[in-house]
């Protein structure tokens, strides 16, 4: 079995969950998950665990993300990309390159972004895509998101490129219709690829059919990173056999005799790993007990 994550480049026309469907086709392995949905027509940057790297998903979908997309001026859809049903907008012909930098700049720090209604959060127990779809639209309420910056790739109107470095949960078709309503035009997403996932990058994804060439060539592993290399500024602790073993085997805290290493460091998480090298969790330390307890096991 396959553990630890792996870098996929999303290919356009398959959903989160085909990517995740087919690399238990591909791997033979049914512990696999995704770690944040991106659109069947969007493509790029898709994290997917493996095996004990699922225990990671939460990390990796909390993580700051950088997006391409391209957006047209002068259209308004229903699912605020070039897919829905046109319902809105007006003549762009009058709006300058100068415009169209000031509305974009305009929303680089923290903003309250209204999520679509063709997305899949949740109210009342039903995703509002779903609502949507049985032609139901609810007010939502808005969530603060970060525009950490914004790059003007290219200006071609009515079309405009941009790269966006932004907080988890923002939708980025929400932000292309909201720059073409402070436009006064409206605008849709056209495209929209995600080039950064924490540190992975679009470069180095895989296609799906680039991971069952390198599975059936016995090739992957190189490819897939283990679970421990995430946590590359945490501190590396080996436990003694057989005291330190039992207890980190059982999930259960310890105290420093119990390994190999001594000065841990009490302000920060520690990687912890059993005597024989196999990576068991991440462990803090607790003032109060004296002992370091798990955060998070990634003993399978």
């Amino acid at each position: 079995m396959y553990n630890g994550i792996i870098n996929i480049n999303k290919e356009k026309g398959f959903t989160s969950h085909d990517v995740v469907a087919k690399l238990r086709r591909i791997l033979g392995q049914k512990k696999i998950g995704h770690t944040g949905t991106l659109d069947p027509d969007a493509t790029g940057v898709l994290p997917v665990c493996l095996g004990n790297g699922t225990k990671l998903s939460d990390m990796l979908t909390d993580t700051d993300k950088t997006y391409r997309a391209v957006f047209v001026l002068g259209k308004i859809t229903d699912t605020q990309d070039i897919s829905g049903e046109v319902i809105g907008g007006s003549d762009a012909t009058f709006i300058t390159e100068d415009m169209v930098r000031d509305a974009v700049n305009s929303f680089v720090g923290e903003y309250d972004q209204i999520p679509p209604m063709y997305s899949a959060i949740k109210q009342n127990g039903r995703k509002l895509y779903e609502l949507a779809r049985a032609g139901i639209e609810v007010e939502r309420a808005a969530r603060r998101i970060t525009i950490n910056n914004i790059i003007i790739e290219l200006i071609d109107l009515p079309y405009v490129t941009i790269t966006v470095d932004c907080s988890k949960g923002t939708y980025i078709r929400t932000l292309c219709h909201d720059i073409g309503l402070k436009l006064g035009c409206g605008a849709c997403m056209t495209e929209l690829t995600r080039v950064k996932v924490g540190i992975f990058e679009l470069e180095k994804g895989l296609s799906l059919q680039q991971v069952e060439e390198l599975c059936n060539e016995g090739k992957l592993d190189s490819y897939v990173i283990p679970a421990d290399e995430m946590f590359p500024d945490y501190m590396k602790v080996t436990m003694l056999a057989p005291n330190g073993d039992k207890a980190v085997h059982n999930g259960n805290p310890f105290v420093e005799k119990d390994c190999a290493e001594d000065n841990l460091p009490k302000d920060k998480p520690i990687r912890v790993y059993d005597s024989s090298g196999i990576f068991i969790g991440v462990f803090s330390y607790r003032t109060e007990k004296k002992m370091f307890f798990p955060d998070k096991m990634f003993l399978l």
